[in-house]
């Protein structure tokens, strides 16, 4: 992950997070995120967060992210921290436990590369 640099202008957004929307062939080994209701859950995620009144928060689709077979999938900026929801309780803990509290949805999380 690169490193701030003092001349550079202060972040957009406090968080930005991206939901994997990408579709594979029906069939495919890897699956898809899309197929698993990642769109429905993004859709779910933007509408909640603004319920909430989340501020300094962007929620964006994403093409593959390449972890499809561990989805739906997404992950949230700066911090690298990437999930698994599968439901929109899961979305909600992480909405609320990650985003709006600063801590991490335990047990939704997703192993960093090894």
């Amino acid at each position: 992950m690169g490193t701030p640099l003092p001349a550079d202008p202060p972040p957009y957004y406090a968080t930005h997070v991206f939901v994997c929307t990408n579709r594979r062939p029906d069939g495919h080994p890897k699956g898809s995120c899309a197929a698993r209701g990642s769109e429905r859950l993004r859709d779910y995620m933007k509408a909640r967060a603004k319920e909430m009144g989340l501020v300094g928060i962007r929620i964006n689709s994403a093409g593959c992210l390449d972890r499809c077979e561990d989805g739906p999938c997404l992950v949230a900026y700066p911090e690298g921290v990437w999930y698994r929801a599968e439901t929109t309780a899961d979305i909600d803990r992480i909405l609320t436990e990650h985003l709006r509290d600063g801590g991490r949805a335990a047990g939704l999380g997703l192993p960093g590369r090894g």
